[in-house]
């Protein structure tokens, strides 16, 4: 099981709400994936027409809890207030923090984010940031009160998976009791079961299961994927070896001369 902020999760998948064709699929798609976490931006969410009225109804619903993020957001100020009304809407101090720094590759601006969780932490948030595999910048989230930290796999919406497999497990290794959640970048349920394996605590998909042909049915994929890998961890697979071993032994075998 997964404990985050004192919170037990028995999922280890958490599911974005963003760009899937209806209402209904996200709730079906959230069922299949059996996901007990769904992330939503505030401010499509308190769009026009009372759509987050609408988003809440559906989570009561489902009986998910909410992780509201500051998606969008490219300064300290702006992820700070965002992250104040989100706290008041949906009634939770979870917050996942966004401070984007770059346009094309939506990378996160490293140093506001790290501001923004001294400020959001001091305040009573619990902050789930989202980060690179930067260990100098872990160690600094860490510091600002951060207890769980989210790095990309990749760009998000690429599909492109673990870019940066040494990073990765070099986070893994230096940070072995902290909650780690790959977020973003992520396209096949494969890429979820190698985050799996290679120790990180859950993975956060929204993409990859909004916009596959069948968002239901990928979602209960990932939902396997996640297990298979958590599962592979637990059960300890053998290390990578640059020569063959032959899985019959031959010592005492008889051999014709």
């Amino acid at each position: 099981m997964l404990e985050i902020y004192e919170t037990p999760l028995n999922s280890r998948l958490l599911l974005g709400s963003a760009r899937y064709p209806s209402p209904a699929v996200l709730a079906a798609a959230v069922r299949a994936a059996r996901a007990e976490v769904v992330t939503v931006s505030l401010r499509r969410e308190s769009g026009a027409e009372r759509a987050g009225q609408g988003f809440w109804s559906l989570v009561r619903e489902l009986g998910v809890r909410v992780l509201p993020n500051t998606a969008g957001c490219h300064s300290v100020k702006e992820a700070v207030t965002t992250a104040h009304m989100a706290r008041e809407v949906f009634a939770t101090a979870w917050i996942k923090l966004e401070v984007i720094g770059e346009d094309d590759t939506l990378q996160p601006d490293v140093f506001g984010l790290t501001e923004a969780a001294r400020i959001l932490t001091a305040e009573g948030f619990q902050v789930f940031p989202y980060t690179t595999e930067d260990l100098v910048v872990a160690e600094r989230l860490l510091e600002a009160g951060c207890r769980v930290l989210m790095p990309w796999g990749a760009p998000i919406g690429s599909g492109r998976g673990l870019n940066n497999l040494f990073g990765l497990r070099a986070l893994r290794a230096h940070f072995p009791g902290v909650p780690l959640i790959i977020d973003a970048g992520l396209g096949l349920p494969s890429h979820a079961a190698q985050a799996l394996e290679l120790g990180f605590d859950a993975v956060l998909i929204n993409t990859a299961v909004a916009q596959a042909r069948d968002p239901v049915q990928m979602a209960a994929a990932f939902a396997q994927a996640v297990e298979a890998g958590a599962a592979a961890r637990a059960a300890g697979p053998i290390e990578a070896r640059d020569l063959a071993v032959p899985s019959t032994p031959v010592i005492g075998t008889a051999f014709r001369g």
